[in-house]
């Protein structure tokens, strides 16, 4: 999977998106500026757990989310890496698989980085 090519994929579908339920949309974007920002918890930290859960549940296209905002963020992919290991062994077996989607999110994004 092409991870930059597909959060672009995800940015274009969520608009289509907010413009058919601008209301939850709009109610969903709030939400996700208030509980990012930077608090008793750095932005970068939120952005790593939000990474976990996103491989403990296995959603491909939030690992692709999380990954390029905690890049953004000021992670460094040790810091991915290590948010990754924590994701295994939290979710076990399916979580080592979108663990590896994360690593590869993260080597795609990584070369972007500024």
């Amino acid at each position: 999977m092409d991870h930059p090519e597909y959060l672009a994929h995800l940015d274009e579908q969520l608009r289509k998106l907010g413009h058919e339920a601008p209301g939850v949309m709009g109610g969903f974007a709030k939400l996700h500026v208030a509980s990012q920002a930077d608090g008793a918890l750095s932005r970068k930290v939120k952005e790593l757990m939000a990474l976990a859960i996103s491989i403990a549940v296995h959603c491909e296209g939030c690992i692709a989310y999380h990954v390029h905002d905690a890049l953004t963020a000021g992670a460094s992919p040790q810091e991915v890496a290590e948010t990754v290991g924590v994701a295994i062994m939290m979710g076990g077996g399916p979580a080592t698989v979108y663990g590896a989607e994360a690593l590869e999110a993260l080597g795609q994004f990584g070369a972007m980085a500024p």
